[in-house]
């Protein structure tokens, strides 16, 4: 990504309504935009591998492989990719494999276009916490 070029958002979660709120969530967010969506672990990483998004919102719970091995897949063949996963699970209730993975984790509720900056901000290749 460039400084002038919108950072793509690829949302894979199972459940549609959380698809469409990380859409809006998204759409708000000031120099994102949304490069697709998927619905499985599978689809996430196919996905992946054809937008090449900076940016990949990945649901803990999927169906298929979960999205913490979807994660690491798609870090395997592009490891700029940032992947933060997302869930209703506390910090504290996450499971060991979660914290363990090495991506951000985010709850669900505190998706805001605010937060997604402060993601990228934080993860973005070539920042000083990356």
């Amino acid at each position: 990504m460039t400084p002038s070029s919108a950072v793509s958002v690829l949302v894979v979660d199972d459940q549609r309504p959380f698809r469409l709120a990380a859409r809006a969530v998204v759409r708000r967010a000031p120099g994102f935009v949304l490069a697709g969506e998927a619905e499985s672990g599978e689809a996430g990483v196919a996905a992946a591998e054809t937008l090449r998004p900076d940016l990949v919102l990945m649901d803990v719970n999927l169906p298929g492989i979960d999205g913490v091995a979807a994660g690491s897949r798609i870090r395997d063949f592009d490891p700029s990719t940032v992947v933060v996963l997302v869930s209703t699970y506390g910090e504290t209730d996450l499971p060991a494999m979660v914290a363990q993975s090495g991506m951000d984790y985010l709850h669900k509720a505190d998706l805001a276009p605010g937060v997604l900056r402060d993601l990228w901000e934080r993860r973005a290749p070539g920042s000083a916490a990356h």
